[in-house]
């Protein structure tokens, strides 16, 4: 990536990353991109909208924006950059609904953890002096809505920028700009390789923790609160996964299902290795299995994106990179 990302065309020193940013869909991400722009001046003028009237009333309580908007198409007016913050299965309809409304020369932009089908279903309804640019902060807790947002969420995580291969480089360089602002990463990645990283680093893990903690829920009714009672950390974590925002990743699952089962047929074959190992008594071959698997947890730590101490080395309502 550049080093000279931030310079834009007749921009001055101190001026913000642009004048309206527009946040379509405040959950865990949208807030925390009106907390860090708010604190970083990324935008002169934030401007939020969101399908709930509840959460637009948090919005205005909270004074995440400075102004809410009652609807997707008013509140993209004049808007140099937007950002859909809504789960992966609406973003094609939310595009359409505004893509007349988008003024020339703006970015459109989202956060969804899917990439191939949101470009495949946003890209046609756009007009051509729209620039599309899909990311993907990958940050995140198991906590959602406006009041869960917070600055520091993507401080030392990865953004990943997944632009069309027509897209304009200094509309990619602004959005990385501003990314690196907020305290991110900045990656370009192909699209279908995006989503076929992101199925095994974070969808089949969350498919798992779904599918376990479904499992102890069934155990549960026969052992009479013994699952919870003498739960041990490692399904305490499978918990805290299995306990984020459900509609989000059902999207996920639906969008990126050809990854997601690629995924899963690889971890059903290595299962179905490990049960021969347990079943034939091969520990030295479990031994190697395990020493092999943590040398992946160290490589983590030694990049910085996790820490050595208890509790995955956060506090509370620090990210978890999901």
């Amino acid at each position: 990536m550049p080093d000279n990302l931030g310079a834009q065309p007749g921009s001055t020193p101190g001026a913000p990353a642009f004048e309206r940013l527009c946040l379509i869909g405040i959950g865990l991400i949208g807030s925390s991109i009106a907390h860090i722009a708010r604190q970083k001046a990324l935008a002169r003028t934030i401007v939020a909208m969101d399908v709930s009237a509840d959460v637009r009333r948090r919005v205005a309580e909270l004074g995440l924006a400075d102004k809410v908007a009652e609807t997707a198409e008013v509140a993209v007016h004049d808007a140099d950059l937007v950002i859909l913050c809504v789960p992966v299965g609406a973003i094609g309809e939310v595009a359409r609904a505004i893509a007349p409304h988008l003024r020339d020369g703006a970015i459109l932009s989202d956060v969804g953890s899917v990439k191939s089908a949101v470009i495949a279903d946003v890209a046609p309804c756009l007009p051509k002096n729209v620039h599309f640019i899909p990311a993907h902060p990958v940050a995140g807790t198991e906590q959602s809505g406006p009041d869960a947002g917070f600055a520091a969420l993507f401080r030392n995580r990865w953004c990943i920028l997944t632009p069309p291969l027509e897209a304009d480089p200094k509309a990619v360089a602004r959005l990385a700009a501003f990314w690196t602002a907020a305290g991110a990463n900045v990656e370009i990645m192909n699209p279908a390789h995006h989503d076929l990283v992101l199925a095994i680093t974070s969808h089949v893990p969350h498919l798992i923790a779904y599918n376990i903690v479904g499992t102890a829920a069934d155990l549960e009714e026969v052992t009479q609160s013994e699952v919870i009672k003498f739960s041990a950390g490692g399904f305490r974590d499978f918990t805290r996964i299995a306990a984020s925002d459900p509609t989000m990743w059902r999207d996920v699952f639906l969008n990126n299902k050809e990854a997601v089962l690629e995924m899963l047929g690889r971890f059903n074959e290595d299962l179905t290795a490990l049960q021969r190992m347990i079943r034939r008594g091969d520990g030295q071959g479990l031994f190697d299995l395990f020493t092999r698997t943590r040398a992946i947890r160290r490589g983590i730590i030694e990049q910085g994106q996790e820490t050595a101490a208890p509790d995955f080395g956060r506090r509370k309502g620090e990210p978890n990179g999901d």
